[in-house]
């Protein structure tokens, strides 16, 4: 079988740690289906593990291809295939790494088929983001109208999500951004939007009964203080958090799981317009490890996606 283009991360560390290699065509498994990837997602977890920062939580045999979401279309089936076929349009999360590759081999689990009106590149947006929002807002119970709710990097993928689920629920938002996303946030649905660059949360947000983390480091730690008494942090940002939270206080972390039926109903109520996705920039294949740093380095609205046929 022909070799693919895969993004490979080579060793821990910085920008010059991943490269764009050919690799060996992957085959489909029993239960897996092979997936001609069209466009997959830019997280923040790539950077998290090409630096190493989650190597505990996401122990690595190196060198691996990187990448957690993908949108594309089947190619060929495993044996024990029982809902896919050949030629159809999926989107889902990898199960793990390996979704920046032309050709990925994906358990069927984790696909779902895209709605008609959605383009590869919107549906390669959703598959992690917004079913880790709502995993992650519901993750420490279910979201009760009337509560106070803190998310941490509103304006990301994650957290432009979870703004509206907590909207839509009837939470109290409060969100922090940059000044520029500000609009954006409030548009989602929040009712308070914190600038961090110009105030401190602290100042504003009180007596908070869920806290989601999408950042981690000082803004983590400055977040204790604003717990209600019975409050609780839910973190996607910080694996340490449960060994560092503070005497009395209730601090937990979230790692996603593919959940397939979530996924189809949220595509639906993207295509419909009842959710907002925005897909913030479309790179090239070989622009990739220059998005990534961007990802790290520079706040943004949304989405990043790469275009496998550019």
């Amino acid at each position: 079988m022909n070799n693919i283009r895969a993004l490979i991360l080579t060793e821990y560390g910085g920008p010059s740690a991943i490269k764009i290699s050919s690799i060996e065509a992957p085959t489909a498994g029993e239960g897996q289906v092979l997936v001609r990837v069209q466009a997959a997602g830019v997280n923040g977890l790539d950077w998290k593990v090409r630096e190493g920062y989650v190597r505990d939580a996401f122990p690595l045999q190196l060198p691996t291809v990187l990448g957690i979401e993908l949108a594309g279309v089947v190619e060929a089936v495993g044996a024990g295939i029982t809902q896919l076929r050949k030629g159809d349009r999926v989107m889902g999360p990898r199960g793990g790494l390996g979704a920046y590759a032309d050709l990925v081999a994906v358990d069927e689990a984790n696909l779902t088929l895209m709605p008609d009106s959605l383009s590869f590149l919107d549906a390669a947006a959703l598959p992690v983001a917004s079913v880790a929002a709502w995993q992650s807002l519901n993750f420490a119970g279910s979201v009760q109208a009337g509560q106070r709710i803190l998310i941490h990097g509103a304006a990301g993928g994650l957290g432009g999500f979870a703004v509206q689920y907590a909207h839509q629920a009837g939470a109290v938002v409060f969100a922090t951004t940059l000044e520029a996303h500000a609009d954006y946030v409030r548009g989602l649905g929040a009712d308070h939007v914190i600038a961090y660059d110009k105030e401190q949360f602290e100042a504003s947000a009180r007596d908070i009964d869920l806290v989601l983390d999408y950042v981690g480091g000082e803004v983590l730690n400055r977040s204790w203080s604003v717990l209600a008494e019975d409050g609780v942090i839910v973190s996607t940002a910080s694996p340490a958090i449960q060994a560092n939270t503070p005497a009395g206080r209730r601090g937990l972390w979230f790692m996603n799981t593919p959940d397939a039926a979530r996924l189809q109903s949220i595509a639906e109520d993207v295509a419909h317009g009842r959710l907002q996705s925005k897909v913030n920039a479309v790179v090239r294949f070989d622009e990739l490890p220059e998005a990534i740093e961007r990802n790290r380095t520079q706040p943004q609205i949304g989405k990043t996606v790469v275009n496998f046929s550019l």
